[in-house]
């Protein structure tokens, strides 16, 4: 943590006395043995109505139940990555069209983004699915899902990259202007490249949330994760079996995203302050 941020902590969040220290633990340790206590609780429950039976598992580990959840597992990631590869570069000129010094292309992109940011993307998706259709415009069952994905992620992700932007040092719009560069070129030289590696580790926790929104598929019977799992229910009974096993492989998959933005956050942090002790 820089100095910076150290004492702006300080400054809203008083540290912790020995006492302060005590009871931080002990209601840790309280709310440990609750969540324990829970699962203790629910696994119990299982027992009692069968649900931990061997019979109910085993199919999860046949090679054809694998492959069916492994072609809703495709389809989410492939919504997830498509919908990625569409909405960061949107955002980004969004970003750029919000704080543009033209005052309709900034009124534009700033409606934009409100709009989307403040609509449920569930909305959106049915839009796709029952508004369009009205008006004979049709789109295949992906498109029904990714589009949706792309609108709604393009607006936050443009609040991303306008904090990144905005998070850039003042002195290298001024060192850029010295060396003779117009804004345009020191918006895309120098401040783009080091606002793209601020908010890095924020496009990949932004990449958890497309995964998550991707479960809207099964509203227009795109074949992702969830959808599958839900077919699946049907033919096997499953039900409480089936949703903790798609709900364990998002639980994975999330984790991985979280962890490597946090090691990407560790590690610009640790080159920030090793930049600032070389320049001191």
């Amino acid at each position: 943590m820089s100095t910076r941020s150290a004492a702006a902590t300080q400054v809203l969040f008083d540290a912790p006395g020995p006492k302060g220290r005590r009871r931080i633990l002990l209601i840790s340790i309280l709310s440990s043995l609750a969540i324990l206590a829970l699962l203790a609780l629910g696994l119990w429950q299982f027992h009692v109505n069968g649900q931990l039976e061997a019979r109910k598992w085993l199919p999860y580990l046949r090679w054809d139940y694998i492959a069916f959840l492994g072609q809703g597992l495709r389809g989410t990631l492939l919504a997830t990555a498509v919908a990625a590869v569409f909405a960061f570069p949107l955002g980004l000129l969004l970003a750029l069209g919000r704080i543009s010094r033209v005052r309709a292309v900034s009124w534009i992109t700033t409606a934009w983004i409100e709009f989307f940011r403040g609509i449920p993307m569930l909305l959106v998706v049915y839009a796709f699915l029952l508004a369009l259709p009205v008006y004979g415009i049709f789109f295949p069952r992906f498109w029904m899902l990714v589009i949706p994905m792309i609108l709604v992620s393009s607006a936050t992700t443009a609040e991303v990259f306008r904090a990144g932007i905005g998070a850039v040092d003042r002195g290298q719009h001024e060192a850029a202007a010295v060396i003779g560069l117009s804004g345009t070129q020191t918006m895309f030289s120098v401040i783009l490249p080091q606002a793209v590696r601020l908010v890095l580790p924020s496009l990949i926790l932004a990449l958890v949330s497309l995964l998550k929104d991707s479960t809207l598929g099964f509203v227009v019977s795109y074949n992702e994760l969830q959808f599958q799992g839900k077919n699946m229910v049907g033919q096997t009974r499953f039900l409480v079996q089936t949703y903790l096993v798609v709900s364990g492989i998002y639980i994975v998959i999330n984790f991985l995203l979280t962890r490597l933005a946090n090691l990407l956050d560790r590690r610009m942090r640790r080159r920030a302050a090793e930049g600032s002790a070389r320049t001191r």
